[in-house]
Protein backbone atom coordinates (compact mmCIF):
# COMPACT_ATOMS: atom_id res chain seq x y z
CA UNK A 1 0.00 0.00 0.00
CA UNK A 2 1.46 3.37 -1.05
CA UNK A 3 1.58 6.07 1.60
CA UNK A 4 -0.82 8.87 0.75
CA UNK A 5 0.59 12.35 1.37
CA UNK A 6 -1.80 14.63 3.25
CA UNK A 7 -1.49 18.39 2.73
CA UNK A 8 -1.62 20.12 6.13
CA UNK A 9 -2.55 23.47 4.56
CA UNK A 10 -5.94 22.18 3.38
CA UNK A 11 -7.03 20.98 6.86
CA UNK A 12 -8.15 22.93 9.92
CA UNK A 13 -5.67 21.51 12.39
CA UNK A 14 -5.90 21.90 16.16
CA UNK A 15 -2.71 21.67 18.21
CA UNK A 16 -2.31 19.83 21.52
CA UNK A 17 0.81 19.90 23.64
CA UNK A 18 1.50 16.47 25.14
CA UNK A 19 4.74 16.92 27.07
CA UNK A 20 7.53 19.40 27.75
CA UNK A 21 10.82 18.05 29.03
CA UNK A 22 13.65 20.08 30.53
CA UNK A 23 17.11 18.79 29.70
CA UNK A 24 20.21 19.94 31.60
CA UNK A 25 23.64 19.92 30.04
CA UNK A 26 26.42 20.35 32.60
CA UNK A 27 29.08 22.79 31.39
CA UNK A 28 32.05 24.47 33.11
CA UNK A 29 29.95 27.38 34.39
CA UNK A 30 27.07 25.25 35.71
CA UNK A 31 24.01 23.80 34.01
CA UNK A 32 22.63 24.84 30.66
CA UNK A 33 18.92 24.07 30.20
CA UNK A 34 17.12 23.29 26.97
CA UNK A 35 13.61 22.04 26.29
CA UNK A 36 12.00 19.30 24.22
CA UNK A 37 8.28 19.32 23.40
CA UNK A 38 5.93 16.72 21.93
CA UNK A 39 2.83 17.99 20.15
CA UNK A 40 -0.09 16.34 18.40
CA UNK A 41 -2.11 18.00 15.63
CA UNK A 42 -5.38 16.81 14.15
CA UNK A 43 -8.51 18.00 12.39
CA UNK A 44 -10.94 15.85 14.41
CA UNK A 45 -12.07 14.16 11.18
CA UNK A 46 -9.61 11.31 10.81
CA UNK A 47 -6.25 13.06 10.34
CA UNK A 48 -3.59 13.16 13.05
CA UNK A 49 0.17 13.71 13.33
CA UNK A 50 2.81 14.10 16.03
CA UNK A 51 6.01 16.09 16.23
CA UNK A 52 9.07 16.63 18.40
CA UNK A 53 10.79 19.99 18.81
CA UNK A 54 13.93 20.90 20.74
CA UNK A 55 15.20 24.38 21.54
CA UNK A 56 16.71 26.57 24.25
CA UNK A 57 13.36 28.30 24.83
CA UNK A 58 10.00 26.63 25.64
CA UNK A 59 8.05 28.62 23.02
CA UNK A 60 10.55 27.76 20.27
CA UNK A 61 10.45 24.05 21.11
CA UNK A 62 6.62 24.06 21.01
CA UNK A 63 6.59 25.90 17.66
CA UNK A 64 9.11 23.42 16.21
CA UNK A 65 7.14 20.41 17.46
CA UNK A 66 3.91 21.72 15.86
CA UNK A 67 5.72 22.32 12.54
CA UNK A 68 7.10 18.77 12.71
CA UNK A 69 3.65 17.36 13.54
CA UNK A 70 2.11 19.01 10.46
CA UNK A 71 4.60 17.07 8.29
CA UNK A 72 3.71 13.65 9.74
CA UNK A 73 -0.06 13.47 9.22
CA UNK A 74 -1.72 10.05 8.87
CA UNK A 75 -5.28 9.11 8.02
CA UNK A 76 -7.35 7.15 10.56
CA UNK A 77 -10.41 5.08 9.59
CA UNK A 78 -13.21 6.02 11.99
CA UNK A 79 -16.54 4.20 11.91
CA UNK A 80 -19.41 5.47 14.08
CA UNK A 81 -17.05 7.47 16.29
CA UNK A 82 -14.78 4.53 17.15
CA UNK A 83 -12.03 2.43 15.58
CA UNK A 84 -12.91 -0.58 13.35
CA UNK A 85 -11.24 -3.30 15.47
CA UNK A 86 -8.97 -4.00 18.46
CA UNK A 87 -5.27 -3.39 17.84
CA UNK A 88 -1.97 -3.15 19.71
CA UNK A 89 0.56 -0.48 18.68
CA UNK A 90 4.21 -0.90 19.62
CA UNK A 91 7.13 1.48 19.70
CA UNK A 92 10.24 0.81 21.76
CA UNK A 93 9.15 -0.61 25.13
CA UNK A 94 5.74 1.08 24.93
CA UNK A 95 2.66 -0.89 23.91
CA UNK A 96 -0.80 0.64 23.53
CA UNK A 97 -3.96 -1.47 23.33
CA UNK A 98 -6.86 0.23 21.53
CA UNK A 99 -10.36 -1.28 21.70
CA UNK A 100 -13.52 -0.10 19.93
CA UNK A 101 -16.26 1.08 22.30
CA UNK A 102 -20.03 1.56 22.20
CA UNK A 103 -21.38 5.08 21.47
CA UNK A 104 -21.43 7.23 24.61
CA UNK A 105 -18.43 5.54 26.24
CA UNK A 106 -16.06 8.44 25.61
CA UNK A 107 -12.28 8.31 25.38
CA UNK A 108 -11.00 6.11 28.21
CA UNK A 109 -7.31 6.96 27.92
CA UNK A 110 -4.59 8.89 29.63
CA UNK A 111 -1.81 11.29 28.64
CA UNK A 112 -0.43 10.97 25.14
CA UNK A 113 -3.02 8.40 23.99
CA UNK A 114 -5.92 10.73 24.87
CA UNK A 115 -4.32 13.65 23.00
CA UNK A 116 -3.84 11.53 19.87
CA UNK A 117 -7.39 10.09 19.98
CA UNK A 118 -9.06 13.48 20.52
CA UNK A 119 -7.03 15.05 17.70
CA UNK A 120 -7.90 12.18 15.35
CA UNK A 121 -11.63 12.62 16.01
CA UNK A 122 -12.26 9.31 17.77
CA UNK A 123 -15.08 9.86 20.31
CA UNK A 124 -15.47 6.36 21.85
CA UNK A 125 -12.50 4.12 22.57
CA UNK A 126 -11.03 2.01 25.38
CA UNK A 127 -7.25 2.02 25.79
CA UNK A 128 -4.63 0.43 28.00
CA UNK A 129 -0.97 1.34 28.28
CA UNK A 130 1.25 -1.74 28.47
CA UNK A 131 4.96 -1.46 29.16
CA UNK A 132 6.74 1.90 29.16
CA UNK A 133 4.85 5.11 29.90
CA UNK A 134 7.48 7.35 28.28
CA UNK A 135 5.36 10.04 26.50
CA UNK A 136 7.52 10.00 23.34
CA UNK A 137 7.13 6.26 22.83
CA UNK A 138 3.46 6.18 23.91
CA UNK A 139 2.50 8.77 21.27
CA UNK A 140 4.52 6.94 18.60
CA UNK A 141 2.98 3.56 19.58
CA UNK A 142 -0.54 5.06 19.36
CA UNK A 143 0.17 6.52 15.91
CA UNK A 144 1.64 3.14 14.88
CA UNK A 145 -1.60 1.40 15.91
CA UNK A 146 -3.76 3.95 14.07
CA UNK A 147 -1.60 3.58 10.90
CA UNK A 148 -2.26 -0.18 10.88
CA UNK A 149 -6.05 0.19 11.06
CA UNK A 150 -8.21 -0.27 7.97
CA UNK A 151 -11.94 -0.24 7.27
CA UNK A 152 -14.23 -3.06 6.12
CA UNK A 153 -14.16 -1.89 2.49
CA UNK A 154 -10.35 -2.17 2.39
CA UNK A 155 -10.48 -5.64 4.02
CA UNK A 156 -13.00 -6.84 1.42
CA UNK A 157 -10.87 -5.45 -1.45
CA UNK A 158 -7.73 -7.16 -0.07
CA UNK A 159 -9.54 -10.52 0.04
CA UNK A 160 -11.15 -9.97 -3.36
CA UNK A 161 -14.73 -10.33 -2.10
CA UNK A 162 -17.71 -8.01 -1.80
CA UNK A 163 -18.65 -6.18 1.38
CA UNK A 164 -21.77 -8.32 2.15
CA UNK A 165 -19.70 -11.51 1.63
CA UNK A 166 -17.16 -10.26 4.19
CA UNK A 167 -19.79 -10.03 6.93
CA UNK A 168 -21.46 -13.36 6.05
CA UNK A 169 -18.25 -15.30 6.76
Amino acid sequence: MAKKYIKAGELELKEKLVYIGRVAKVVKGGRRFSFSAISVVGDGKGHVGYGLGKANEVTDSIRKSVEDARKSLVEVPISKGTIPFEIIGKYGAAKVLLKPAAPGTGIIAGGGVRAVMESAGVTDVLTKLLGSSNPHNVVKATINALKNLYDAKTAANKRGISLPELFSI
